[in-house]
């Protein structure tokens, strides 16, 4: 079956690789970082030794409000992409809204650089979820529960080569990439107003379990400004979408365990301190510099257009939202 897409491009819930993090000495010594689509707190990173098995936290799903045209936001707690491994497992919710004003929520879980799956779960603003990515060797375990419906999701997946050098708490803009380069921009942001975050751990291979601001790894607070092209986290090559909205983390609850991160208008100056390092991406003839994305003769025979196998895969319709083609990944 020939995939046909819809348009030349694809809205990945999270498909960013992060340049170099900072190291924090101290608890109190959280680092500023600024990316072009990550808001939020970062454990380890490049210049971190540290290895994590475990990554868990809370949120409440946020309200979209849909005034300002179509518009995509992500929330998700995961392992990995803070260092230059190509690879990120992570698990969330989005909030995105259509053309025509209207808002879609949906759960979903990506083993990065394969798809992501949607999950066969109601998402409702103001459900309490929490999500545990863990690491095994090449086992992946991803647990996902909306504690307001009851309704709950865990899978063990496998996975050649996982990325446990970090661990993330994030608010995410959704990228999209041309039909024909590799370059890839980030989507305009919806209007989330705020997503609180609570309940933050992480647990290295070692055993130690320490909330974000734990002194036994570095940690970074990233604010998502669009004017952060070529510096600091998840750099493209595409440039970054000028004029588009930005996100800013608060500072850490006095534990490290909970934080909120704030949706800023277009007209606010969201940039920060920025970080070292470049991203990855995935296009024409393979890898290149640049954000991580996927375009024509991509990683892994993607085909031309977005993301997606040549017999099946998911792809984005004008107004957003999964279309699943039979072939490859089946809804959860």
């Amino acid at each position: 079956m020939k995939l046909k897409r819809v348009i030349p491009l694809f809205a990945a819930t999270a498909a960013c690789t992060l340049g170099a993090v900072p190291m924090a000495t101290a608890a109190t010594d959280v680092q500023q970082a600024s990316s072009e689509n990550w808001s939020g707190y970062v454990a380890g990173g490049a210049n971190s030794s540290t290895q994590f098995k475990s990554v868990s936290g809370s949120w409440v799903a946020p309200t979209a409000n849909c005034t300002q045209g179509q518009a995509y936001s992500a929330f998700w707690v995961g392992l990995g992409g803070a260092g230059q491994n190509h690879a990120l497992e992570q698990a969330g919710t989005e909030a995105d809204c259509s053309s025509g004003g209207a808002a879609s929520y949906f759960a979903w879980y990506e083993l990065v650089p394969a798809a992501p799956v949607k999950i066969n779960m109601a998402i409702h603003p103001g459900d309490h979820m929490f999500s545990r990515v863990t690491v095994s060797g090449s086992n992946v375990t991803i647990a996902l529960s909306d504690q307001t419906t009851g309704a709950s999701f865990n899978r063990t997946l496998q996975m050649s080569n996982p990325d446990v050098s970090s661990a993330e708490w994030i608010a995410e803009a959704p990228s999209q990439c041309a039909q024909t380069t590799s370059d890839c921009t980030p989507l305009s942001l919806a209007d989330f107003g705020k997503v609180t975050f609570t309940g933050a751990s992480a647990t290295t291979v070692g055993g130690h379990t320490g909330t974000i601001s734990d002194p036994a790894w570095s940690a970074s607070a990233v604010t998502l400004s669009p004017s952060a092209s070529g510096m600091g986290f998840a750099s493209y090559s595409g440039g970054s979408a000028t004029g588009s909205a930005g996100a800013t983390p608060s500072g850490l609850s006095t534990d490290g365990s909970s934080f909120s991160v704030s949706w800023t208008p277009a007209s606010t100056d969201v940039s920060g301190s920025a970080g070292g390092g470049s991203g990855y991406g995935y296009g024409a003839g393979g890898y290149g510099p640049g954000g991580y994305g996927y375009g024509d003769g991509g990683y892994g025979g993607y085909g031309a257009g977005g993301y997606g196998y040549g017999g099946g895969g998911y792809i984005y319709p004008g107004d957003g939202g999964f279309i699943y083609i039979p072939g490859i990944y089946s809804l959860s």
